[in-house]
């Protein structure tokens, strides 16, 4: 299934050529990472040396990781409204450059109320809402503007894309932890939201050269109309077991919303949407051969490759939950370690916030890298680096990286002293199963999506971040429990080692599932004709 785009104020691009308007979009990534990496890096940091004072200091650490978690949930939710906002009404362009002001606004607010738990709470809820919405459309906007003469530019463009995010958090790591120990919270914040601001203006300087892909009419074939076809038509000797499932996820939600006081309010409301869309999602495809007739085929096997989609996606969400902790759990163990490292004879001290400079860096060498040498090797040896197998591979790493932390956390529980460099060797398994995942992730998602659900589409994509940090929350409120504690106790590992083994378990069993589900996977094209 294809579609034809209107492409306003903008020149075609033909014979395979590069899209001029792309340096706008990559140079607008590139502050907006900056900016957004650098209050996130230095986030956790200061909530356990400033902002939670209040908080007991044994459970001061706890409870930065449950904001930081919760932070991050609204960054990769929010990608919901922007995508439908996008695709219904106002299209791209203007929902990112309306969304960045947003944006702006909550980096501000960061920077002036560095003593208010309220106001410093309320920028982060506005840059998750200023972020999240505009994270699913930056990269299906580049995706707009290739079509079929040049899309095989795309994936160069999307590693670029990836690259440029990379070099900004890189900058950001090392600098704002430095900010923030020299010169105090209001500059350290204060710089990230200069960068964002700076993001907005590129991003507008480029208004009349991009492809402008118009939102798309109301549609009586649309995605949820063919699903509520699908839910609730009759067949003739036949009961309707999808709407049944359908309706156990509504009874989720009100199951979730009981429990509520007991888990947590943000963890039940998320739990609950989780439950919801996954009955209903299961539901949907069990019937969807009774919308046929009712709906046109392109339609209904649209829905469909959406919902193959959504499997894809929740197979990933084990990666997230261990890839986000990077941020909030590994700097809570490498403030356990010791800072200095010895280099060639050369004795410097390295904050534990800094170690996240090792992501982007790795990052930026690895794409080359991986383009250059490792798949067209892999290629030439008859191994054929496919976007599902990539994918698989970079969630067993990050396994692997767990495994790895996991042990030198029982190091440190055991009294031992532990160098902060042996942190090095996880972050860069790490960094391989991220690039692996999710800069495939990216181009994947796009290229899979049906034309009048890209921005949607890339939003179903992040909110699987979500879930990733809600099996974070889910896990750290679990071991709260004192019957929890006790058997973990038993096992001879402390409770910090045991979720660090658990999640390189968690993934593991995802990656063996993915495998197995990608054998079955049919690829499809859904690039402008």
């Amino acid at each position: 299934m294809t579609s034809t785009a209107t492409e306003a104020k903008s020149e075609p691009t033909s014979g395979g050529r590069m899209p001029r308007q792309i340096p706008y979009i990559i140079a607008n990534e590139g502050c907006e990472r900056f900016s957004f990496y650098g209050m996130r890096n230095i986030l956790t940091p200061f909530l356990i040396s400033s902002l939670l004072v209040f908080v007991a200091q044994d459970q001061r650490a706890s409870e930065a990781k449950h904001v930081f978690h919760a932070f991050m949930m609204g960054v990769y939710f929010f990608p919901l409204l922007g995508g439908w906002l996008a695709d219904r009404y106002f299209g791209k362009y203007n929902t990112i450059f309306w969304f960045s002001l947003i944006y702006c606004a909550g980096h501000a607010c960061l920077a002036i109320f560095e003593h208010s738990v309220q106001g410093f709470y309320f920028g982060l809820f506005l840059i998750a809402f200023g972020s999240g919405g505009i994270k699913p459309l930056v990269a299906s906007f580049v995706g707009d503007q290739f079509d079929k003469t040049n899309k095989s530019k795309a994936k160069v463009v999307f590693d670029a894309f990836y690259w440029i995010i990379n070099f900004g958090s890189f900058f950001a790591s090392v600098s704002m932890p430095i900010l923030l120990r020299d010169y105090g919270p209001s500059v350290a914040f204060g710089v990230p939201g200069i960068l964002m601001f700076i993001a907005t203006i590129i991003l507008w300087s480029g208004k009349k050269k991009y492809v402008h892909v118009p939102p798309a009419p109301a549609d009586p074939h649309s995605f949820l109309r063919v699903v509520r076809t699908a839910l609730f038509a009759k067949q003739p000797g036949a009961g309707r077991p999808g709407l049944f499932i359908a309706a156990a996820g509504v009874l989720g939600v009100l199951a979730s919303v009981v429990k509520a006081p007991e888990w947590g309010y943000l963890i039940a409301i998320c739990t609950g949407l989780v439950l919801l869309l996954a009955c209903v999602g299961i539901g949907a495809s069990m019937q969807l051969e009774r919308a046929r007739g009712v709906h046109p085929d392109v339609a209904v096997d649209g829905v469909r490759s959406v919902l193959r989609l959504l499997i894809v996606f929740g197979l990933v969400t084990p990666f997230w939950s261990l890839f986000d902790q990077k941020a909030s759990t590994w700097i809570v163990q490498a403030n356990t370690m010791s800072t200095e490292v010895d280099l060639f004879g050369w004795t410097f001290e390295v904050l534990p916030a800094q170690m996240q400079a090792l992501n982007p860096l790795l990052v930026m060498l690895l794409i080359p890298f991986n383009n250059l040498v490792l798949f067209p090797l892999l290629n030439k040896i008859g191994l054929v680096p496919t976007a599902l197998r990539r994918m698989t591979a970079g969630i067993a790493f990050s396994a692997l990286a767990w495994i790895v932390v996991g042990h030198l956390q029982v190091q440190l529980d055991g009294g031992d002293a532990v160098s902060i460099a042996w942190q090095i060797l996880p972050y860069a398994l790490l960094t391989l199963g991220e690039v692996l995942v999710s800069a495939t992730g990216l181009e994947f998602a796009y290229s899979q999506a049906p034309s009048s659900m890209k921005g949607v589409i890339m939003a179903l994509w992040y909110l699987a971040v979500t879930v990733g940090n809600l099996w974070v929350l889910i896990v750290n409120q679990g071991v709260k429990n004192e019957t929890v504690i006790a058997r973990i106790e038993n096992s001879g590992v402390g409770v910090i080692a045991f979720q660090m083994y658990f999640f390189a378990g968690f993934a593991m069993l995802a990656a063996l599932a993915f495998g197995l589900y990608a054998k079955r996977y049919k690829m499809v094209d859904h690039y402008r004709a």
